[in-house]
């Protein structure tokens, strides 16, 4: 008779260990008994990464080779998605110990290699007792094998045709020999008749039992005896067996034909489907009735319930020619794993199919076939998801890298350039959090970092446009191997009308007012005056008055504080211009300024100017009483005031003329010159009046000597800013008194002009 034999796959299970070994880690080797086979598993991690295994009976031992194990009933395989390597070894096995086809004994040797390079062997033992009993006819398609077993005392093996019996029964009849021999049919061949040893050598084995016969066979290209077809679209594997023996007149003859499918599956891009005739014709030649009465499915070697097969999405599929088998993509009982290939992101999901199939004839005789079937996607490219979910109000980026197995990690990212660590992120602004995805067993990490970090790039256009964004480099891990891949995305916020602070003047008698109604970006801008920022300590330092809350900052600059520039000085007024303005705070590029100009009274005043020019106003008269502001001149006597009034004199002359004097020290320069008035005295014992010269004023102007590094290089005045102007007036004169006591030092407050550019901030 025929029997359908299915190609197998590989199997990954946990199992229970009967190992003789007293320093053997737990769980480094396990074993569990099966339907019809023994599972030998062994970790990775212990095994290392080219374990072997070796049968062990009375003869000695026998390395499991790939061969061998075709032979013998051994699949062997290394699975590193799991991180194990197993052993099926078949009830019927070569050097299994069979007590009446219930008991089976297996004794194995496993050999690793150990920390020296050497070979570590280990002893691994296991019992079986029949979990299921026999089944009549019983088919199992390996991975590597195809085995049948018929239960003893069953006769009349149907699944030839007549013709097939005629052409094997003539050359039976012509055979010499009454020992068993085996003919392979083949179709449009002459049946040669062969020895159970001739057959051995080509890799074919029988096997008796104590109640059953047993046949083994490899898949082509070694089964030199097989023949490959195509049956409803799928690919079948045949290997037509003849037994016969010759007792006399009497030719006693048993036929056997068995029949895999060989389809490894397909992706079709939602999963894995796998798919084999409902009815294998070479099983069905010759028989009456035979009908498929149960199929089964599961994964890893054992069958699932519909509910649990419903509950993963698994579907299997029955028509009256074909079974289909669809398992989607990820679904529980598979493995799935991640690979870096050139820096893309790929992944793999293999499934280690069970499949299970009764059959039925006429007479009640049950044929059952298991077969193992490992199916695996293609190398896939997995796709990640960017999703900026930032909301511009709250001024920080939101952004969403999704679609992360659970064998992938974030270890580091590069935002503009500033790289941080999970570690090093913690410690800044950069908030990194490892989130679920819902409904699946993916999970995500959302960045956030505010628009004001530094790492954060800014871009602002005078039409309004303000811009910030983030270059990201994602670096991340496959485990456990840690092996790196990089994920580059780019984010963008953008503002509208977006412009900077705006200020507002207003001129008071002895000050000019500032006004700025604060927005929400004002803090992309700093506000400043001349090249420092404006602080509470700059004004408290330079006596501004300056309110801050959160609808607007306020500013008020005293006349003759540090910051003003002075132009059109006369006795009777001035302009006094303060500028305000609004910068960035990287480039100190000027965005908007305000220069107010006001128009103050004029009573005294210093202004010593960037072009080395000093312009003074003061009362002659508070140093002599009486004086004549018109009779007033500098130390060069040709210097005479541009303008006078009853009381004050205004001079305007550079600082190197006139008879200025100059000092130098280690860090100013200081300019000085005379106001000099003629006076008439008398003496006390000389009645008769006397005109007199006096010196009754010193101007001073000190500057930076840092500031005049032109006029030391280029002999030019050219400060970087202005001087400090003083204005020294001596005790005043008496007409009886001839001579001047030492100058002395009055408060000038509101004579003082501009203060040092290098003023500390």
């Amino acid at each position: 008779m025929a029997f359908g034999i299915w190609l197998g796959v590989f199997v990954l299970l946990s199992v229970w260990p009967s190992v003789r070994c007293s320093d053997l880690p737990r769980g480094a080797i396990e074993t569990v008994c099966r339907d019809r086979y023994l599972l030998v598993t062994t970790q990775l991690s212990f095994a290392g990464n080219e374990p072997r295994f070796e049968a062990v009976d009375a003869d000695g031992v026998h390395p499991i080779t790939k061969q061998y194990g075709s032979e013998c009933g051994y699949m062997f395989s290394i699975l590193p998605l799991p991180g194990h390597a197993e052993l099926r070894a078949s009830y019927f096995s070569c050097h299994t110990d069979n007590q009446d086809d219930e008991v089976f004994t297996f004794s194995f040797n496993l050999i690793t290699i150990d920390a020296n390079g050497g070979d570590a062997t280990y002893s691994v033992n296991a019992t079986c007792s029949l979990p299921l009993p026999w089944s009549p006819r019983e088919v199992s398609c390996e991975e590597n094998y195809m085995e049948v077993s018929v239960r003893g005392e069953v006769s009349g093996l149907p699944g030839t045709t007549a013709d097939d019996w005629t052409a094997a029964l003539a050359e039976a009849h012509s055979s010499a020999t009454s020992t068993w021999q085996v003919m392979f049919q083949q179709e449009g061949q002459q049946l040669i008749p062969m020895s159970f040893s001739e057959a051995r050598e080509l890799g074919y084995v029988f096997h008796l039992t104590q109640g059953r016969l047993v046949f083994r066979s490899p898949y082509t290209p070694r089964s030199v005896m097989g023949s490959v077809s195509m049956i409803n679209g799928s690919v079948v594997e045949v290997v037509h067996p003849i037994l016969f023996s010759r007792q006399r007149w009497v030719v006693m003859m048993v036929d056997w034909i068995v029949a895999c499918s060989t389809n490894e599956g397909m992706y079709d891009g939602v999963g894995l489907v796998w798919q084999t005739p409902t009815l294998l014709s070479p099983l069905v030649s010759g028989l009456s009735g035979l009908e498929s009465i149960k199929i089964s499915m599961g994964v890893d070697g054992q069958l699932l319930d519909e509910p649990i097969t419903a509950e993963r999405g698994y579907s299997l599929d029955i028509s009256d020619t074909t079974v289909q088998i669809s398992i989607p993509f990820n679904a529980a009982g598979g493995y799935r794993k991640s690979f870096v290939m050139g820096n893309m992101y790929h992944e793999v999901y293999v499934v280690h199919l069970y499949y299970e199939q009764i059959f039925l004839d006429d007479c009640g005789v049950e044929t059952r076939l298991r077969l193992h079937r490992p199916m695996n996607t293609p190398l896939l490219i997995q796709h990640l998801s960017i999703i900026n979910q930032t909301v511009l109000e709250d001024r920080v980026f939101t952004v969403y890298l999704g679609n992360l197995y659970y064998d992938v990690d974030l270890v580091a990212v590069t935002v503009n350039g500033h790289n941080f660590t999970i570690l090093e992120a913690t410690k800044s602004d950069l908030v990194i959090t490892m989130v679920p995805q819902p409904n699946s067993n993916l999970h995500a990490y959302i960045l956030r970092l505010p628009f004001e970090d530094a790492a954060v790039h800014k871009l602002y256009s005078p039409e309004g446009l303000l811009q910030f964004s983030m270059d990201i480099n994602y670096t991340l891990v496959i485990l456990p191997q840690e092996e790196p891949f990089y994920y580059l995305a780019s984010v963008v916020a953008q503002f509208n009308d977006v412009f900077p602070p705006v200020f507002k003047g207003v001129c008071n008698e002895k000050s000019i007012s500032f006004q700025m109604d604060h927005k929400p970006f004002d803090y992309l801008w700093e506000v400043g005056v001349g090249p420092y920022i404006l602080t509470t300590n700059l004004a408290a330092k330079r006596g501004y008055i300056m309110q801050n809350d959160s609808k607007s900052l306020t500013l008020e600059v005293p006349l003759f504080s540090v910051g003003y520039t002075y132009k059109d000085i006369n006795l009777k007024q001035f302009y006094g211009s303060f500028e305000i303005h609004s910068r960035l705070p990287k480039t100190l590029e000027v965005k908007s300024s305000l220069v107010k100009a006001c128009l103050f009274q004029t009573t005294e005043v210093i202004v010593c100017s960037t072009e080395g020019v000093v312009t003074v106003v003061t009362d002659v008269t508070l140093a002599i009483p009486g004086a004549e502001p018109n009779g007033t001149f500098l130390l060069d006597s040709t210097c005479r005031p541009q303008e006078t009034d009853d009381t004050r004199a205004l001079f305007s002359f550079g600082l190197h003329t006139c008879g200025t004097r100059v000092q130098v020290d280690h860090q100013h320069v200081t300019y000085e010159n005379e106001i000099n008035v003629e006076y008439t005295s008398q003496s006390v014992n000389a009645p008769v009046k006397t005109r007199d010269t006096a010196s009754v004023i010193i101007v001073r102007c000190v500057y930076p000597l840092s500031d005049l590094y032109k006029l030391f290089a280029y002999w030019r005045f050219d400060a970087d800013s202005p001087g400090v102007g003083t204005i020294l007036t001596r005790v005043p004169v008496k007409t009886f008194q001839p001579t001047f006591p030492p100058t002395t030092r009055r408060p000038l407050t509101s004579r003082q002009s501009l203060q040092l550019a290098n003023e500390p901030t």
